[in-house]
């Protein structure tokens, strides 16, 4: 019987091999039907629909999803996705009277969930800055669009996020960029439920081994960086510039080293507080 294999991602550039092979039915040869949905409120909404059924691999942020597996234990990381750092972009309004990155101390920070990426990293921002942690004021916002909203009305006056995502919102004159964080760890993985992982192992593989495919051919195609400026409203030479600089997660490795850099900025910054971390308590080899 044909294995249904529920696949979640953000609406980003990153996740276009999927899209491309489920276009052209590429998964047909892996024994798997994999649907792929978006989801624009992040690794916070990811997460929790792997936790409630909703979905059976995510593709998130490394950060969020160790976070989750650490306070929930309900699934694990099977992959490195894009092993590159992540690049993010903090940003207030055009119109905020703030104008320096030390301004944004104690400010209110639109974040898309709790646990999200764009909540963990601005707290990684903060301790990273030697700023106080433990009275930062977040603002819920669940995605892109509502961060959008909450800083036009000065809900909230900051907001971390993919910087080439907001690049068409800069170039507008909606946002204005501060200042960035890149983060010293692959930037998306992919996890999967427990529950499904000693059953439908092989099928996983095959189906994550289509998408490596696809990644890899993505720069030989030479429309590649029309369609990744068309299909999500960056510019053609952003589009070029982060297809020159990503690199896609190769075979199944534990990232070990970084998995540990994961954790210790999580405990420094008391997301989670754990007495010893086993990695294998959050990576599943296929």
């Amino acid at each position: 019987m044909t294995r249904r294999l529920r696949v979640g991602g953000v609406p980003e550039h990153f996740n276009l091999p999927w899209r491309l092979a489920i276009d052209d039915n590429a998964f047909s040869e892996t024994g798997a039907a994999v649907t792929y949905a978006d989801y624009p409120g992040g690794t916070g909404e990811l997460t929790r629909a792997l936790r409630d059924d909703e979905l059976d691999l995510a593709l998130v942020l490394t950060e969020g999803a160790v976070a989750d597996i650490l306070q929930h234990d309900r699934n694990r990381l099977v992959k490195t996705y894009v092993s590159s750092p992540l690049t993010w972009g903090i940003h207030v309004a055009a119109s905020s009277d703030i104008k320096r990155i030390a301004a944004i101390r104690g400010k209110r920070i639109a974040i898309s969930r709790y646990g999200s990426g764009s909540h963990l990293i601005a707290i990684v921002d903060a301790a990273e800055r030697g700023w106080p942690t433990d009275d930062m004021t977040f603002v819920v916002v669940k995605s892109l669009d509502g961060a959008r909203r909450a800083l036009a009305s000065r809900k909230a006056e900051v907001f971390l996020w993919e910087r080439h995502m907001t690049q068409p919102l800069v170039d507008a004159g909606e946002f204005r960029r501060v200042g960035q964080r890149e983060v010293p760890w692959p930037a998306f993985a992919v996890s999967a439920r427990r529950q499904i992982l000693g059953s439908h192992a092989e099928e996983i593989r095959a189906v994550l081994d289509v998408v490596a495919r696809y990644a890899a051919n993505l720069r030989r195609r030479k429309t590649a960086p029309s369609l990744i400026a068309d299909t999500y409203g960056m510019r053609l030479a952003d589009a070029k510039r982060w297809l020159r600089r990503v690199r896609w997660g190769i075979g199944y490795r534990r990232p070990t080293a970084a998995l540990l850099r994961v954790v210790s900025a999580l405990e420094a910054q008391q997301v989670i507080a754990i007495d010893h971390f086993d990695p294998d308590k959050v990576w599943h080899y296929l």
